[in-house]
């Protein structure tokens, strides 16, 4: 990673079609610098300081911005016309504010998903793509890791993800947890907001973090994290089933250099996703790291992904 950089320009623009969502973004780096977009997970997890310094700041301009509801962008937690699309005609609103022609776009886990989107509907605006942790919100991998998969890794962080759901909803725990984030009870609505973002919280890694878990426990963060990711994964995404994987998606970017990172052991966005896209789109790199659960953070993917946008950087696109 590279040493830790201040933006020299941070604000709010109003989201595409909607005088509602004011969005946060920053620019650090260099200001003639190779623009890349930053576009976070979740979906709803926000931005992060740290998320500047995967790019040479002497190479880069770096673009970070808060989508509809998460991290600053206001009004927090807000569903209403919060959709994949809404998301990638905002990053084509920012990108125009920004006065940039093309960008390198970089992503992770829901990220990816957004990457992806992005890539295909505007591939004319896209000079690379590096990918971390590949979701495309097939019905099999929310499957996975919401209902029946991930649970026979984590039987007892399982165990506190079920507890609030009566035994009568626990076929359909996407549903459940969709009807007590939008109680009226507030007490309801947290209880339910910490117990999904935990779940993730100790998944996301090979070795548990106690530091990430606890992350849970903080009421803003919960609340925006799972009622946004819930909202998106109820809806599948707003897209057809295997969407973002089909031929004729792929290839529309076909010809955009890209590089995947993918966690072994990855049990939020497994790696049988990245192996499909690779499998459609063999012309991609796929890196698997042999050591790493499904976080940025973890030592061998945060290593990748640097040398990846440092890839990117130096091939003059």
């Amino acid at each position: 990673m590279y040493p830790p950089i201040k933006p020299y320009e941070s604000g709010f623009f109003q989201g595409a079609n909607s005088e509602k969502h004011q969005l946060y973004y920053e620019v650090s780096g260099n200001k003639e610098g190779d623009p890349v977009v930053f576009l976070h997970g979740g979906p709803g997890g926000g931005t992060d300081p740290e998320d500047r310094q995967f790019f040479n700041p002497e190479k880069y301009k770096i673009v970070l911005f808060d989508q509809r509801g998460a991290g600053k962008s206001i009004p927090s937690a807000e569903l209403e016309n919060n959709t994949t699309w809404d998301l990638v005609k905002d990053i084509e609103v920012l990108r125009q504010k920004l006065d940039v022609t093309k960008w390198h776009v970089f992503g992770g886990s829901w990220g990816s998903t957004l990457s992806l989107a992005y890539a295909q509907t505007h591939p004319d605006r896209v000079k690379s793509l590096v990918l971390r942790g590949i979701l495309t919100l097939r019905r099999s991998e929310l499957r996975f890791f919401y209902q029946d998969g991930t649970s026979h890794l984590f039987p007892e962080q399982w165990e506190e993800y079920l507890a609030p759901i009566p035994e009568a909803e626990q076929h359909d725990m996407i549903k459940a947890y969709h009807s007590r984030l939008h109680s009226p009870d507030e007490n309801i609505r947290l209880a339910a907001a910490k117990a999904w973002v935990k779940w993730e919280m100790a998944t996301s890694r090979l070795i548990v973090s106690a530091d990430a878990v606890a992350q849970a426990e903080k009421d803003d963060f919960a609340n925006t994290s799972a009622r946004i990711e819930n909202h998106y994964f109820v809806n599948e995404g707003f897209m057809r089933d295997g969407q973002l994987l089909e031929k004729q998606e792929i290839d529309k970017i076909r010809h955009i250099p890209t590089i995947v990172v993918q966690g072994r052991y990855d049990v939020i966005c497994t790696a049988t996703t990245a192996w499909a896209l690779k499998r459609t789109w063999p012309e991609i790199t796929l890196h698997i790291i042999p050591d790493a659960g499904h976080s940025s953070r973890e030592p061998g993917i945060e290593k990748k992904l640097v040398e990846a946008a440092d890839i990117m950087a130096s091939k003059g696109l």
